[in-house]
Order: C-alpha cells, then sequence, then structure tokens
C-alpha cells in the first residue's frame, strides 16, 4: 500500500491540504501549477467570476490539453498499477479539496 502524506497547497489564492503519495510532491507541485495558471487565466479574463465555473473551464481545458498529447502508453482501467489514472478517485479529491466552494461533479 502506498503511504500517504499532506501537503498545503494554493489555487487561486486559497489553501488546500491534499493528500500525495511518498514520491509524488514533484508532479502534485506541477499539477497544482498548472490548475492555478489555468484557473486564474480563466479569472483574469473577466468572463467568468464563480469559482466553481472557473474550476470546471479550468479542468475541462486541461482535461482537453491532455487528450491531445500523443499517448506515452494506455491508461489501465482503474484497478490497475498506481500509476494508472483513477478518474473517480481523482474527483474524489478534487470535491475534498473545494470543500465548502462545492463539488465538481
Amino acid at each position: 500500500m502506498t503511504t500517504m502524506k499532506q501537503m498545503e497547497v494554493t489555487i487561486m489564492g486559497q489553501s488546500y491540504v491534499l493528500g500525495c503519495p511518498e514520491g509524488g510532491e514533484v508532479s502534485l507541485l506541477e499539477a497544482v501549477s498548472s490548475v492555478d495558471r489555468e484557473m486564474s487565466t480563466i479569472r483574469d479574463s473577466g468572463r467568468v467570476k464563480a469559482r466553481e465555473r472557473i474550476a470546471v473551464l479550468a479542468a475541462l481545458n486541461l482535461a482537453y490539453a491532455l487528450a491531445e498529447r500523443p499517448a506515452a502508453k494506455p491508461v489501465a482501467q482503474a484497478g490497475g498499477s498506481g500509476t494508472d489514472v483513477d478518474i473517480d478517485a481523482l474527483i474524489q479529491r478534487l470535491d475534498q479539496a473545494l470543500g465548502a466552494d462545492g463539488q465538481l461533479l
């Protein structure tokens, strides 16, 4: 079982405590930086004000960018190795991080 540590990060000026597997700190910080940059760009455009809508738009923009990348390797279904993407787990972690701001999905 992978050991999780807690990391405090800031996205769009708000602090969040996220679980992170040992050794995944750099990847998590890169992901946080991407999300913060995307959300700040959307906020700064002035067209969207609600934090929840900004988060959803940022998530969609980042997911689209990932989908457009050439696939390095196929992603296994949930329950695979620890490096595989588990979308339900990611959504749950985002919902927990958003807390009182509301759930994404």
